[in-house]
């Protein structure tokens, strides 16, 4: 079985580690694997195959934040990588995340087509379904539903700074992605699972899949200094938040404030702020740049009383589960799929933008204690979201799609 795979980034961020830990599930099976990303170094990735370059992604942004063409830049670069992919012979594509200002996604629809090779398609977020952003909710968008115009996002990313052609990408959308072979999609959450299948992806087949985590990193982890390097007293009840970039959506406000109605006993870390969000942290709050390493947030969630992820749309935070995987319980909003790792003995989920619910449901974790939680968290980590059992599963449909292949051949 050979599989190609194609992200905007590999071995970085959750997306970029999905799809590097598929790559190598395909090789320790025998099968052949080949990841195609956009940006970044390609940690972890082997020999991954770079689309374009520096100057390829400079041209797509500058085509999004003025003509608002996001996905339609990076032609050439998108030309040579097909040239190469063709020369690979894959028997499927993989498809996860085709925003991130590198790829042509008109030109890779129309070689999809031609190929006639089956298609799996891991949604990571929205971006698929609509003619400019990737997330809806926060901005009570239905559009999406029956074509866009007039994006009350047009500034959120993939920011567009002059023109709105989010009605054009979404008729150019709806009539690319459409294949003659049967394509899959696939959701890491039944939230978004929903949504693409009252969407014109639809008409293809939806599948849920939830993402994993590498249990062998994101396990309890022990670290008797990471307090005292980081500022916070050892009998504190430490509040950890944590995101690849603290956009609007992702709550940043909720935490802070939480912080403040906690009291001064309760210390909070916040991990993927940025230079002027460090700055304007509180002086109780330590402020820590995003990382990459998983042994550094394995470290983080391990030393940390409760995860606080008060995102105001997402789909299935990686957050979530990294924190389960380290014994760690979670509290975060009714948005998006991001309850759906979490039952009542792993964590609490609270009404979006109840800032006081939020505050309750901590205090009452910190009243069981962590110690409460810890078994279940694990379990819950080990029987759902190892990512072995989510790569068995890709495995599985990927089989399952080319011996349905196989026996249309032969009738």
């Amino acid at each position: 079985m050979r599989v190609l795979q194609i992200n905007s980034v590999c071995g970085v961020g959750s997306t970029g580690r999905i799809a590097a830990g598929l790559h190598a599930s395909l090789a320790e099976h025998g099968d052949a694997g080949f990841l195609a990303y956009g940006r970044g170094e390609g940690r972890g990735c082997g020999e991954a195959i770079r689309i374009g370059g520096p100057a390829d992604v400079y041209g797509h942004v500058a085509l999004t934040r003025l003509l608002d063409r996001h996905g339609f830049g990076s032609r050439r670069a998108t030309r040579r990588f097909l040239r190469q992919a063709e020369a690979l012979s894959p028997d499927l594509v993989h498809l996860h995340n085709l925003h991130g200002y590198y790829l042509h996604v008109g030109e890779l629809f129309r070689w999809l087509k031609e190929s006639g090779l089956p298609v799996v398609w891991t949604l990571h977020d929205c971006w698929a379904f609509t003619g400019h952003c990737a997330y809806f909710d926060y901005a009570g968008c239905e559009k999406w539903r029956t074509g866009c115009g007039s994006c009350p996002q047009k500034a959120a990313y993939p920011s567009s700074l002059l023109a709105d052609r989010s009605a054009r990408n979404y008729a150019e959308k709806r009539a690319l992605f459409t294949l003659p072979e049967a394509m899959t999609v696939v959701a890491p959450s039944e939230w978004l699972a929903g949504l693409a299948g009252e969407s014109f992806l639809g008409k293809y087949p939806v599948r849920v899949i939830p993402n994993g985590v590498d249990r062998t990193v994101f396990r309890p982890t022990p670290d008797a200094g990471l307090r005292e390097r980081v500022g916070i007293s050892p009998r504190a009840f430490l509040l950890l938040g944590v995101a690849g970039v603290w956009e609007e959506r992702k709550g940043l406000p909720y935490l802070l404030a939480l912080r403040q109605e906690l009291g001064e006993d309760c210390r909070l870390v916040v991990v993927g702020v940025d230079e002027r969000q460090k700055a304007a942290l509180p002086r109780e709050a330590v402020g820590l740049s995003r990382t990459e390493s998983a042994a550094e947030l394995a470290a983080l969630y391990s030393a940390a009383d409760v995860l606080v992820n008060p995102t105001l749309e997402d789909n299935f935070p990686t957050v979530n589960l990294e924190a389960l995987a380290c014994g760690t319980p979670v509290v975060t909003f009714r948005t998006g799929g991001s309850p759906e790792s979490l039952d009542e003995s792993t964590g609490r989920v609270v009404d979006k933008g109840d800032a006081a619910g939020l505050a309750a449901a901590v205090r009452e974790i910190r009243r069981l204690g962590k110690a409460h939680f810890t078994a279940a968290c694990l379990k819950r980590a080990e029987e759902r979201y190892d990512q072995r059992l989510v790569y068995d599963a890709y495995s599985a449909l990927y089989r399952e799609i080319l011996k349905g292949k196989e026996d249309a051949g032969d009738e």
